[in-house]
């Protein structure tokens, strides 16, 4: 009897397993082909009432400056790496150890896995799941998708989604007509666009979007950026 509760129990848990791996699958795919409806951010500043400003544009409606910054910026190796950047990692956890100025490891496909999917707050589930949808990504969607994707959602401002939108608040203009100085003003606020101002920046926030500036032409000539352009 409690053996046949036990595989009662073992094929339910099987069975739902097998669902959110279905469900998770259809949901990669979905958003491989239709830009996603909605992420937790937009959601929690709708539901606290604050005015979201989003616009969708391809990958090609952007200037290609824009993912040359946050290349130079973010992840330099992200046309190399399967997802996961384990030097970029290994560094991270060594300035961390070493008493340095706290900084992350994730690469620009682990940061679009996180804002299509899932939730900010950190957690072992969280940091696992991320995981899991960045392999999904990497090879459901390949890489311009995901870099387009990014572009599109993450956050660059209170209420402030996606590069277009940031480029119409920030410099009244579209992002297919930034200047290199101006994605670099964009890519410098990040990872942390409440605090920072890509029109009034501070001291530091000049000096870094100067040498992501500068890093914007190294990515070009160097081609770090090829697997975006066909």
């Amino acid at each position: 009897m409690i053996g046949q509760m036990i595989a009662a129990v073992l094929g339910w848990a099987v069975r739902i397993a097998l669902g959110l791996v279905l469900f998770s699958l259809g949901w990669v795919v979905a958003y491989r082909f239709v830009p996603p409806p909605i992420t937790w951010l937009q959601a929690r500043d709708a539901v606290a009432g604050k005015h979201v400003e989003r616009e969708w544009v391809p990958l090609e409606a952007m200037t290609k400056a824009l993912p040359r910054a946050v290349i130079g910026a973010e992840d330099a190796n992200f046309c190399q790496h399967n997802g996961f950047d384990l030097e970029a990692i290994q560094a991270a956890a060594s300035a961390n150890v070493s008493g340095k100025a706290l900084r992350g490891g994730s690469t620009i496909s682990q940061q679009t896995a996180k804002n299509a999917f899932l939730w900010p707050e950190r957690s072992f589930l969280r940091k696992g799941l991320e995981a899991y949808f960045t392999l999904l990504i990497e090879f459901v969607w390949g890489k311009p998708r995901i870099m387009e994707v990014y572009l599109n959602i993450v956050e660059m401002g209170p209420g402030i989604y996606g590069m277009e939108a940031a480029a119409q608040h920030y410099f009244d203009k579209p992002a297919s007509k930034l200047t290199a100085r101006q994605a670099a003003r964009l890519a410098a606020i990040l990872p942390q666009p409440i605090k920072r101002s890509a029109v009034k920046p501070s001291k530091s926030v000049r000096r870094y979007a100067r040498r992501i500036e500068k890093r914007v032409k190294v990515v070009r000539d160097e081609k770090i950026d090829a697997c975006l352009w066909n």
